[in-house]
């Protein structure tokens, strides 16, 4: 009969998270979660087979928090930029998460229409909205979020490395400023087809 489980797969699922939102990805290793959860690294192995089980839960676990910031920002007055806000305000509050999800070198190097369905599993939803809210077509709405997105994961990416800081209403006037001169080119050359 296989030993009772002494944490549960949340318990140690938060345990990892806590981890790698205090000290970084590198800093998850068996050791440092038993040592987290008051006890050796063998429990750990009662639910899970190995160690990259758990690093897999926990990313699972990051992108499920990320969401939660996304699904905020579609909610917004207008989504595209509740999305922005939110994707900057998720670098500012969990900035190793950040890091891992938004941050880390890619296997292999996607082009720009590739990266943004590859790295955010909402992105048919953020898509969408941007369509609907600006009345544009689909391919001016990919060209639009493409742009936005770069604009934004570069504040994002100065935050979560703490380069430097921005207010919320700097924040929210640069993201203003970028969509309205980009949209407004975009309509025209739509009006000019």
């Amino acid at each position: 009969m296989p030993p009772k489980a002494k944490f549960t797969k949340k318990e140690i699922i938060e345990a990892a998270l806590h981890i790698v939102k205090t000290d970084g990805y590198e800093a998850l290793t068996s050791r440092a979660l038993g040592t987290y959860l008051g006890s050796s690294a063998r429990p750990i192995f009662t639910v899970f087979n190995n160690m990259e089980e758990v690093q897999q839960a926990m990313i699972e676990a990051s992108k499920a928090l990320y969401k939660e910031y996304v699904s905020k920002g579609l909610l917004a007055e207008h989504p595209f930029k509740g999305v922005g806000t939110q994707y900057i305000l998720f670098s500012v509050n969990e900035p190793k998460l950040f890091q891992l999800l938004f941050m880390a070198e890619q296997k292999q190097i996607p082009d720009l229409s590739g990266v943004l369905p590859l790295i955010d599993e909402s992105y048919d939803d953020i898509l969408l909205s941007i369509q609907k809210d600006y009345k544009i077509s689909e391919l001016s709405a990919k060209k639009l979020y493409h742009h936005l997105w770069i604009y934004t994961h570069g504040i994002a990416s100065l935050c979560a490395t703490k380069m430097c800081r921005f207010t919320d209403e700097e924040i929210s006037t640069m993201i203003t400023e970028v969509c309205t001169s980009i949209l407004k080119k975009i309509k025209e050359e739509e009006n000019n087809d």
